[in-house]
């Protein structure tokens, strides 16, 4: 028995999006964030960094997005969304998985939450500062596709054009969005139209940047 922990639009989106891609059953556990549900006693004993999403599979408790949907890559997809371990394209499909997780995906932190570094009275000075960062990391990665598409390993889509798709989805309110940049909006187009992204808004409530 599978259950995903989520939030609509959060670090969960990518796992949800992932099990409906794969057609991969789960029960889904809906943590209501703003009331505080995921640093109750109960979702801390699964997760004690109380946060989304935390996925369990056989009774094993998984957390970090970005761990759950390789691991899932490897046991459903392996071949197709993510190449075989013995594959060319193996280091470069991690090579992009832990640089959208170690490079892409905190900065967002940062943005949403510029208190945390340097306190409430610079909390606007943090978000200027962080704001190139972002765009920075945007125009290299569509300066990859440009030369390597459309796709992140190429040619054909794998579990790291999810991830990225989400990253990109959280930039739609920031000064320059994601997909204003030519071959990230591309490949933004080829994610959302795929079957798999209406039924995952449908569930999760979601219609912003749809």
């Amino acid at each position: 028995m599978r259950t995903l922990y989520y939030a609509p639009g959060a670090a969960s989106f990518v796992v949800h999006w992932l099990l409906i891609e794969l057609g991969l059953d789960a029960e889904l556990r809906k943590v209501d964030t703003a009331a505080g549900e995921q640093k109750s006693p109960e979702y801390l004993a699964l997760n004690p960094n109380g946060v989304v999403p935390t996925f369990v599979d056989e009774g094993r408790p998984m957390f970090e997005a970005a761990a759950i949907i390789m691991t899932l890559g490897d046991r459903y997809a392996s071949g197709r969304l993510a190449p075989m371990f013995d594959a060319p394209e193996r280091a470069t499909y991690n090579q992009w998985m832990f640089h959208l997780a170690n490079a892409v995906q905190p900065l967002f932190r940062i943005w949403w939450y510029p208190h945390e570094p340097a306190g409430e009275a610079n909390a606007e000075l943090v978000r200027q500062q962080v704001i190139p960062r972002i765009e920075a990391a945007w125009q290299r990665l569509d300066d990859h596709l440009a030369k390597n598409g459309p796709y992140l390993l190429g040619g054909q889509p794998s579990i790291a054009d999810f991830y990225l798709t989400m990253l990109m989805r959280w930039s739609r309110n920031m000064p320059k969005p994601a997909d204003r940049f030519p071959h990230l909006g591309a490949l933004a187009a080829k994610m959302k139209a795929r079957p798999s992204f209406a039924t995952l808004y449908e569930r999760e409530g979601l219609t912003d940047w749809a």
